[in-house]
């Protein structure tokens, strides 16, 4: 086990490390959501996702010494949720696509809450040219999440009038 981070510099390593095993087990899940989804364009957010999300794993690891050498215990914990209300329930199609929604908006925030503050510590440490490609992520995931709100929305009101 490693020593814990006693220095910024060592906790934002540490911190890009996380979010590295995250955003791994996070593309997965979602190129699940993706084969799984019923609704086009919900179909479409998952792939593009999974695109995305792969994009930001390569800067993550762009930034790092060395890849990630353990889980990241919260992504763990929340694939294991998407995993078994999203893909393992017996779900009707339609709602399983609203519930794919919920729990990848789950995984997309606890991206939003890390990136937002490794970005915050590359800033404070004057890694400037870090810093502005972790907000980049930070706006990449924000505007899928406003997406993915926006179709739930969609997908709830035709669940209930349909």
């Amino acid at each position: 086990m490693a020593a814990a981070p006693s220095t910024l510099k060592e906790l934002y390593t540490a911190d890009l490390r996380d979010l590295c095993s995250a955003n791994e087990q996070m593309q997965k899940v979602v190129q699940q959501f993706s084969d799984k989804a019923t609704d086009p364009k919900l179909k479409q957010l998952f792939g593009k996702s999974v695109s995305g999300i792969a994009q930001h794993t390569q800067a993550l690891r762009a930034m790092m010494d060395a890849d990630s050498d353990s889980p990241c215990p919260g992504m763990q914990g929340l694939v294991q949720e998407a995993t078994k209300h999203a893909l393992e329930s017996d779900l009707p199609p339609r709602l399983r696509d609203l519930e794919m929604v919920a729990q990848y908006q789950r995984m997309s925030h606890y991206g939003l809450a890390g990136f937002g503050t490794v970005a915050a510590y590359a800033e404070a440490l004057g890694m400037g040219e870090e810093a502005g490609k972790l907000k980049s992520i930070v706006s990449d995931i924000y505007k899928a999440d406003e997406y993915s709100s926006s179709l739930a929305e969609s997908a709830q009101r035709a669940v209930v009038q349909g």
